[in-house]
């Protein structure tokens, strides 16, 4: 019996492709709506939306120094990170995120370890990240696959837990 294959790839994507940019805004959207329906119990205000996701165009993961990967499921756009260099052995791991529908299926990990194999194409040594305290499910994913909760690297707004990982090992 042959093997089933593997209904998940992953690639490098231009930052700015539409596939690219519909993942953006269904992450920016679920992280944001997440948060206001936490903290202020209602959704993000469209306008809002729409200038925070215009604002960040995602250049930084433009080569030579970031790659924007996004992983498909049976060949649909499914997910996206993004990796970019911090410094010339750092890269910092950015914009996870699976579609809902496609979630518990093996692609969170196997985007992760992409991202981490593009650090090193990059020449980095070592990943680092941040997350809210509220995505437990991320934060669970990184300490699972070997990522360490360290001090704080950045002084980003929202973040509240920061990881680390040796790629070097």
């Amino acid at each position: 019996m042959a093997p089933t294959p593997c209904p998940w790839t992953v690639a490098p994507e231009p930052f700015d492709s539409p596939d690219a940019a519909a993942l953006w805004r269904a992450y920016y959207t679920e992280v944001s709506d997440r948060w206001y329906l936490l903290h202020e119990g209602h959704r993000t205000d469209p306008a809002e939306l729409a200038r925070e996701i215009a604002a960040d165009s995602g250049s930084c993961f433009a080569p030579p120094g970031g790659v924007l990967l996004l992983a498909r499921y049976a060949g649909e756009p499914a997910g996206s990170a993004g990796v970019r260099l911090t410094d010339a052995t750092t890269a910092e791991l950015k914009r996870v995120f699976l579609r809902e529908e496609v979630r518990g299926r093996g692609g969170g990990a196997l985007l992760v370890r992409a991202a981490e194999d593009a650090a090193r194409a990059l020449g980095a040594g070592r990943i680092v990240l941040d997350t809210r305290g509220d995505l437990v499910e991320a934060r669970t994913l990184y300490a699972r696959l070997g990522y360490e909760e360290t001090e704080p690297h950045n002084d980003e707004e929202y973040a509240e837990h920061w990881f680390t990982k040796d790629l070097t090992g």
